[in-house]
């Protein structure tokens, strides 16, 4: 890291000049289903990379049981992604506990019901479903707001969900099953890309935690939301390109991204 703080590198001073773009590098999971990532390589002749710039690791039993607490104490569980449901069950299994085949448990979409389907007979009195946000599930939290629910999440929180349940009185306890930490991108040292998609705080942590001299130069940086915008321009990075986040994560900076090279790869 510099010697500087985060909080006093100042706001760099630029003056956007709409250089082509030719590579894009996207600091997530290559997509295996349809993406409209795609559709951008192949009309504006584009190289696009993905690699992810976070990696999640297991909570290990012995950390786990550093909370006090027994998995099979509440008959509610949340879970805002399938590796919490993975580490869930794995804890239990390592910590002998027996979840009650009577438990609740409350999936943030419906791909995490889904894959719920691994661990437990999938029944719909025990498997509630929403659609993206918490707020989708206001409705079955209300009606068993009499029991503990458990919110599974990283080491990092799940801050949105957290503080929905708080603002409305349930009785909850959170727990980080898995830690979010840096990937090691030591092999990207002498690759260059026009563009770098952040798509969190943590994934311009890691690219500081992986070069810590990082120079932006020439390349464009495009985020999702206030909080990695934040996060890009408190390390002293100026961003050229912002994602709504209204709108689904990859549909949105997907169109950020193609108003951004309509401007900077049309004929000058």
């Amino acid at each position: 890291m510099t010697s500087k703080s985060k909080a006093s590198v100042e706001k760099p001073k630029y003056v956007e000049k709409y250089m082509p773009v030719k590579s894009i590098l996207i600091s997530q999971q290559k997509p295996e289903e349809k993406s409209p990532y795609y559709e951008l390589e192949q009309k504006w002749g584009l190289k696009i990379d993905w690699r992810p710039f976070i990696q999640v690791e297991p909570v290990s039993e012995k950390e786990f049981r550093k909370n006090r607490i027994s998995l099979s104490d509440f008959p509610c569980v949340i879970f805002s992604s399938r590796g919490a449901i993975d580490n869930f069950f794995r804890l239990a299994a390592e910590t002998r506990v027996k979840i009650s085949p009577n438990t609740l448990y409350f999936c943030m979409t419906e791909a995490i019901a889904n894959y719920l389907q691994k661990f437990i007979l999938y029944r719909k009195r025990k498997v509630f479903v929403g659609t993206r946000v918490v707020e989708d599930l206001a409705s079955y939290f209300t009606k068993h707001k009499d029991k503990k629910f458990l919110l599974l999440s990283s080491n990092l929180g799940s801050t949105e969900i957290a503080g929905y349940l708080k603002r409305t009185g349930i009785d909850y306890t959170q727990v980080a099953v898995q830690n979010t930490v840096s990937a090691d991108l030591s092999d990207l040292s002498d690759v260059f890309y026009d563009i770098l998609i952040f798509f969190s705080p943590q994934g311009i942590e890691s690219l500081f935690d992986n070069f810590p001299d990082f120079k932006q130069n020439n390349t464009r940086i495009a985020v999702f939301g206030n909080v990695t915008e934040k996060a890009a321009e408190d390390r002293g990075l100026f961003v050229n390109i912002k994602a709504d986040t209204h709108a689904s994560g990859g549909a949105s900076m997907a169109l950020a991204l193609e108003n951004y090279i309509m401007k900077a790869n049309s004929p000058k």
